[in-house]
């Protein structure tokens, strides 16, 4: 689904979010289904690794770890880097939280969300928060070079979390 502009629409709230498996720094399989009935998953779109806005974010987001995972909730992070890219990212800042990449086939989970950027390769800056019925219940996108309101991802996370246990 694309807007008149040749964009890709994002994702609407209120429907089901796009299945997935993933590979994440580690080269073990995530998939976003297996969180269904369990637990409700922040997914976390962002451009390049060793970046310095996403170094930043992903920092923050490991240094709030235990907030985000209080509610029987989970962050997937996803970017187009190489799975050992992302071992190295995850190693370099310490990152204690899955890293998928969506390299190949290169952007698909990114386009399915509606967040690629053609031009650039690589996801925009987006998060999307589903439900654990697997329904989206909030997204943001951010532009380029400006950081995400992680304190909003956990109320809303916390949220989507709740309201389905």
């Amino acid at each position: 689904m694309a807007t008149q502009s040749g964009t890709p629409a994002v994702l609407e709230v209120g429907s089901l979010a796009p299945d997935f498996t993933l590979s994440d720094q580690f080269g073990q399989d995530v998939t976003l289904s297996s969180f269904r009935d369990r637990k409700a998953v922040a997914l976390v779109f962002y451009p390049y690794a060793f970046s310095g806005v996403c170094t930043s974010e992903m920092a923050a987001i490991r240094g709030s770890l235990d907030q985000f995972m209080t509610f029987d909730t989970e962050v997937l992070a996803i970017s187009c880097d190489p799975m050992f890219t992302l071992r190295a990212f995850s190693d370099a800042e310490g990152l204690n939280f899955p890293l998928l990449s969506d390299f190949w086939p290169h952007g698909d989970v990114a386009r399915a969300y509606g967040v690629f950027d053609e031009r650039r390769g690589a996801p925009r800056r987006s998060s999307y928060v589903v439900d654990r019925s697997g329904v989206v219940r909030w997204s943001v996108h951010n532009e380029p070079g400006h950081g995400r309101d992680l304190s909003e991802h956990l109320a809303q996370l916390r949220g989507a979390g709740e309201a389905q246990g």
